[in-house]
């Protein structure tokens, strides 16, 4: 089930171990609201409309369970709280969940009596799952089915969230989170704190600190008044990005500290040059599945640019405590010795056996394939079952009306990446991504012909940019990438509602409506930052 990810184009090396196991015969079902690239690869699509992915989960749920197609004997050994959940998607019946989802009954049964009833069955989902304002709902209705049917924590059956980058996994092992301590250590915990205040002499705060969307409501109430930016760029991947940048232009002090002048870093008081961690750097990454693997210099930074390392180290001299020039492999030995998680992980055996998947305690320990494992344990290994989590649909925040009828999500494209710091430079035969995609019946109703430049208004602000007509988009949907905000600025228009809980804004479901233009605009700049009057 690939479900709110175009993966042949977000993550195409992915993507091509997927087809793999097509041409083995698995089936795929692709759950997005666009039939992307990836979903005609699928034996079924099943295209929800935008912010109805816990009713489409929910209804899945139910005909699993009055189907009797429910794993009885797992759930009765490894979860807690099926009543209470079975009782809320008993709600959900395939008439209702088509009322909701646009998706027809037929094809959610067919779903449902195909994930239950497969042998080994994975759940994959990115951003289209996360990026809402009840991101973290959306992603336990997924969890709930595999509780439901034991397709979790075995070979070949597993819940899979696809990383955007090689490293996200290993900077939040690292600590980079404001409630943890590298490990996945939780901060509030003194006996934690503890062990980390030993080897660095230094108390460590127990309050957990802000997210990145809480960094910007502090900054707002100036209770915030000094960034130091490492390797990204909110100046053009924020929601309401125009409000993002006055916050920015506004601070006391911004460093920034990157391998490209990114718009961020335009607007910094300081910029450190720094290397390019898979190509200049010693050191380690992991990936998606908690593999730890060993990266090596390739070549020497240029210029004046430095190590991370070297840059952190000099910069806390500056700031009269000398860590002395520890090097990446001392650092790494720091951690093992603080995180249970890494113990196990030497740098010969991450050499030797190709990397290593933790939790690895000791060095002794092979290394886990699979996180959780531990629910086919028959003690569970003295855990705590796994719980079903009730949740409810709710629909986008920002609601369609006469005044933005339509509804803008955005996504990735395959030759780009993100803001385009890392890849607009370089030409593409392929590329495409600053255009609007609008459906062939919304260009024909609005009288817009395709490559037409018109006029994009949101409730935030509008931005001009040329239309992209496809027959195979539905009616009301529209669609574009952020990768390229030097020419059409996205994120003018993008909703900064978020998830309490997670701190991710809802970057897939805005309001708009499309304007034709009475004649091309003369003036380069093709942003306003308050919504235009038609």
């Amino acid at each position: 089930m690939l479900w709110g990810s175009n993966a042949r184009e977000a993550h195409p090396i992915f993507f091509h171990h997927l087809l793999k196991g097509l041409d083995n015969g698995a089936r795929m079902y692709c759950v997005d609201p666009r039939r992307t690239s990836s979903a005609k690869f699928a034996d079924a699509w099943l295209g929800l409309n935008v912010g109805t992915d816990i009713a489409l989960a929910n209804a899945v749920a139910r005909h699993i369970i009055s189907n009797d197609l429910h794993n009885k004997a797992f759930i009765e050994h490894a979860t807690s709280g099926f009543d209470a959940f079975a009782e809320v998607v008993d709600a959900y019946t395939l008439d209702r969940a088509a009322e909701i989802t646009g998706v027809p009954g037929s094809a959610i049964a067919e779903l449902a009596e195909a994930y239950a009833t497969a042998e080994t069955a994975q759940i994959l989902w990115t951003l289209g799952i996360t990026e809402h304002h009840n991101a973290v709902d959306n992603v336990v209705s997924l969890c709930n089915l595999a509780l439901l049917t034991g397709h979790v924590g075995r070979w070949g059956s597993g819940l899979v969230p696809l990383r955007g980058q090689n490293n996200v996994q290993g900077g939040g092992d690292m600590g980079a989170l404001p409630d943890k301590l590298p490990g996945f250590q939780d901060i509030t915990d003194p006996d934690a704190r503890a062990r980390f205040e030993a080897v660095w002499g230094f108390p460590v705060p127990p309050k957990p600190g802000l997210h990145l969307t809480l960094m910007f409501e502090a900054m707002k109430t100036k209770d915030l008044r000094a960034i130091y930016c490492i390797g990204e760029n909110p100046a053009d991947s924020e929601a309401d990005v125009e409000h993002a940048r006055a916050l920015l232009r506004d601070l006391d002090l911004l460093v920034v500290q990157d391998i490209f002048l990114t718009r961020t870093a335009e607007l910094a008081d300081v910029v450190f040059p720094a290397s390019v961690a898979w190509a200049e750097a010693d050191g380690t990454v992991t990936s998606s599945e908690r593999r730890v693997q060993r990266v090596r210099a390739a070549v020497p930074p240029p210029g004046e640019a430095r190590d991370d390392i070297e840059i952190i180290g000099e910069l806390a001299r500056r700031m009269g405590v000398d860590w002395g020039n520890p090097t990446a492999r001392e650092l790494w030995d720091e951690l093992r010795s603080l995180s249970p998680l890494h113990r196990g992980m030497t740098y010969e055996r991450l050499e030797s056996e190709g990397g290593l998947q933790w939790p690895c305690p000791d060095e002794n320990h092979p290394g886990s394939p699979f996180l959780h494992g531990w629910l086919w344990a028959d003690d569970l290994e003295g855990r705590d079952p796994a719980p079903f989590s009730v949740v409810e649909h709710a629909g986008p925040a920002e609601e369609l009306t006469d005044e933005f009828p339509l509804r803008l999500t955005t996504g990735r494209a395959l030759d780009s990446y993100n803001t385009g710091v890392q890849s607009g430079s370089i030409d593409s035969p392929i590329r495409y991504g600053n255009t609007i995609d609008l459906a062939t019946t919304d260009a024909a109703r609005l009288g817009i012909e395709d490559g037409e430049t018109v006029r994009v208004v949101s409730p935030r602000g509008s931005v001009e940019m040329p239309v992209r007509v496809l027959d195979d988009l539905p009616d009301g949907l529209t669609f574009t990438t952020f990768h390229f905000p030097e020419l059409v600025d996205v994120n003018v228009l993008t909703n900064d509602a978020w998830d309490k809980r997670s701190g991710t804004a809802e970057f897939k479901a805005a309001s708009i409506r499309v304007e034709k233009l009475a004649e091309p605009s003369i003036d380069s700049d093709t942003t306003t930052s308050e919504p235009g009057s038609g």
